[in-house]
């Protein structure tokens, strides 16, 4: 009994140290019918009156973006019904100095994927962050809300189906994620849009681990960084967020993009996450949402804005990330995060030079890739 007990654990060394331990592997009798989603926000600290985290403006300075601009349609991906959100956005835009967005002006689209639909506080608080923050990052552009019937795999991937097929979408965001399962590379053809537009979703918030739909290597998955700023409000440095999600995928092939990149200890697998952005509930968002302002984190804040910074500039693929970050003016493109960690795996938990299991290739600097 001893002997096999030693043999098991050797075994169990030789899996983390081929990289293999940290894969989100699931269980067998876990599948696709069996996936709900989870949306990555949390709150940070109490509700208050006036907002008391990060302004458009300093994401804006931080990370190089203009302070207006924004074509086509960023298509947010949500649950459940959010009764209110046109007027907490208009609170939002006011405070803020930002143009309205609204049903009547043409900039603001409310698409429920039921008749009847029930409403969600926890869901509702990730909607707010979603359309408050395309809208701040991307004025121009207009806002598409698909509301998914439940969380269920199969509800998400009608709402997914709906923004593939609207001919206006820019860039798509899912700001939700969950385990993976077996079936999912099956799913891979529903995350390609008639508009060419990018779909762009959170890695997640429990830091080593792949999630879906991060995983499909037609999706760009955003991992999570921290801001420092110094006592003037100015940006000081970023550094890789400790729940970042990342990992490998334990079902997804490693796509060619990655290939010619040749991402270390990949093992011909999907690596996750492609870029990142501020997640850290310390530095985190300001939203409003009934009169109330919160300050929220998570990965669930990085893609709505990575859809807005697609809307922005003259459109990316997951592909043109891969090739910006291998070309000779790399330091044009992305903040490279070489410091911080999501967990004890050594190498795989580890932000680093170049691409990193944590926060991808980094975080943008730019509109233009």
């Amino acid at each position: 009994m001893r002997k096999f007990v030693w043999s098991l654990f050797f075994l169990v060394c030789v899996l983390v140290y081929s990289g293999f331990a940290f894969v989100a592997r699931t269980d067998a009798a876990y599948h696709f019918s069996n996936y709900k989603g989870k949306p990555p926000i949390h709150i940070y600290g109490t509700a208050t009156k006036t907002p008391t985290g990060l302004s458009p403006a300093q994401i804006k300075s931080t990370y190089h973006l203009p302070q207006s601009g924004g074509r086509g349609t960023i298509v947010i991906v949500g649950v459940y019904d959010d009764a209110t959100i046109e007027a907490d956005l208009a609170m939002f835009d006011k405070q803020f100095g930002l143009a309205p967005c609204t049903t009547t002006n043409g900039c603001f689209e409310k698409h429920k994927m039921s008749a009847t639909m029930h409403t969600n506080s926890n869901w509702a608080l990730e909607t707010t962050l979603d359309v408050e923050w395309a809208h701040a990052i991307a004025p121009n552009a207009k806002i598409l809300l698909v509301e998914a019937t439940t969380p269920s795999g199969a509800n998400l991937l009608k709402s997914v189906d709906y923004a593939a097929s609207r001919a206006d979408a820019a860039a798509i965001s899912m700001s939700w994620g969950g385990a993976e399962f077996s079936e999912e590379t099956t799913l891979d053809s529903h995350f390609v849009s008639k508009s060419g537009a990018p779909f762009f979703a959170s890695s997640g918030d429990d830091g080593v681990g792949a999630s879906w739909p991060a995983s499909s290597p037609n999706v760009i998955g955003v991992g999570g960084t921290t801001l420092t700023f110094d006592t003037t409000g100015a940006f000081a440095r970023e550094t890789a967020w400790s729940g970042s999600g990342g990992g490998v995928s334990a079902y997804e092939k490693e796509p060619a993009y990655q290939k010619k990149y040749s991402i270390p200890k990949a093992n011909g697998m999907r690596a996750i996450p492609d870029v990142s952005y501020n997640a850290d509930l310390a530095s985190g968002f300001s939203i409003v949402r009934g009169g109330k302002w919160y300050v929220v984190g998570g990965t669930s804040a990085g893609a709505p804005q990575w859809a807005a910074l697609a809307a922005l500039g003259s459109g990316v693929t997951v592909a043109q990330l891969y090739a910006d970050k291998a070309g000779t003016n790399v330091s044009a493109y992305f903040r490279d995060i070489t410091s911080g960690t999501n967990g004890d795996c050594s190498y795989y938990c580890s932000a680093r030079a170049h691409y990193d299991y944590v926060t991808g290739l980094g975080s943008p600097i730019t509109t233009t890739f």
